[in-house]
């Protein structure tokens, strides 16, 4: 099915994300069946910085709809770089789209991603829905592997492709659950695990963001020479406070996101 409109996007995104994640689905539906409204904060893709590939690459469609850009962020830890962009219509996720600084990794790295990038079809990164294609090249389990060495990151991407990494509960919507140590409580008394990477909550009502988020739940992922159970996606949880001119924050603030980025770590 051809995707042309945002509302179909973000539908397809949607879906996609679940069927590799049902948890979110299951987390969302407790949410609900407690008599919460669930909207979403913002959506999270990955990339890496190659010029057919790069984060404006995957934003086209959504300046397309009318998003703006409104902020970027460095993670030098993790050779990371990102930038997140809003839409006129605020009950519209926020968009927030990462990439790996190839320059920064070794040889062996850049020229593996190179690979993969060039086995992606002439113009694919052009359509409307590539943000929600999957996986648009062959790639081995060794490649996986090797790529882990380096970076979780390059290794996710190289096994799921295009496709959201996370979707983000914002906390402020919920009335039983809006207080995010109430909710982690209520989620973990389900028997989900959350990310603990610098505490289970990370930012504060001083940085106007708090957020948590569930660990990556493990499925099994067919490679061109086998089968690999690792982690896929993630479901997050974001409450936000007033700046001292009395609006929301709607940024995001990168010491929390670089553990954020670890609920899809192997070593959690």
């Amino acid at each position: 099915m051809t995707v042309k409109t945002l509302p179909a996007l973000l539908d397809k995104m949607w879906h996609d994300y679940i069927a590799i994640n049902p948890l979110a689905k299951k987390i969302s539906d407790l949410l609900i069946g407690e008599g919460e409204k669930i909207l979403n904060d913002h959506i999270a893709l990955r990339t890496f910085n190659h010029p057919r590939v790069g984060v404006d690459v995957m934003a086209r469609p959504f300046i397309e709809a009318g998003y703006k850009y409104s902020g970027d962020y460095h993670f030098p830890e993790k050779k990371l770089y990102a930038k997140h962009y809003e839409h006129p219509d605020h009950t519209l996720p926020k968009i927030f789209i990462s990439e790996l600084k190839l320059e920064e990794f070794s040889p062996e790295l850049r020229k593996t991603v190179n690979a993969l990038v060039d086995q992606i079809p002439a113009g694919a990164e052009n359509a409307y829905d590539f943000v929600s294609t999957g996986r648009p090249w062959k790639v081995t389990t060794k490649i996986y592997q090797d790529l882990m060495k380096e970076s979780d990151y390059a290794a996710w991407v190289s096994a799921f492709g295009y496709r959201p990494n996370h979707f983000t509960v914002f906390i402020n919507e919920l009335k039983k659950y809006s207080d995010i140590l109430v909710l982690n409580d209520y989620l973990k008394a389900q028997g989900f695990k959350l990310n603990a990477s610098g505490g289970e909550v990370k930012g504060s009502k001083d940085v106007c963001l708090e957020q948590s988020s569930t660990l990556a739940n493990n499925i099994e992922v067919t490679f061109d020479d086998g089968k690999l159970t690792i982690p896929a996606c993630y479901y997050e949880f974001a409450k936000r406070y007033p700046m001292k001119d009395g609006k929301l924050y709607q940024g995001f603030v990168a010491a929390s996101a670089d553990k954020i980025f670890e609920s899809t770590s192997r070593g959690q």
